[in-house]
């Protein structure tokens, strides 16, 4: 069932801004009809990079380099 992306977003934890761009680029599988974006309900974000965190923000030990 398609759903609207803003609700998409929510439930997966994007921003709806976020996953209009990955809409567009192609990084998720979503339809445009009309100016609104759609996405199946069950589709998997499958764009798994480290979402803007560098590892040294997110506790990772980097041996000591900045």
């Amino acid at each position: 069932m398609l759903v609207p992306l803003k609700v998409w977003a929510k439930k997966n934890g994007l921003a709806h801004s976020t996953a209009r761009l990955k809409a567009g680029r192609g990084m998720i599988p979503a339809k445009k009809m009309g100016r609104d974006w759609f996405i199946e309900d069950d589709a998997e974000n499958t764009d798994h990079r480290c979402n803007g965190l560098s590892k040294r923000w997110k506790g990772e030990d980097n041996g000591g380099k900045l």
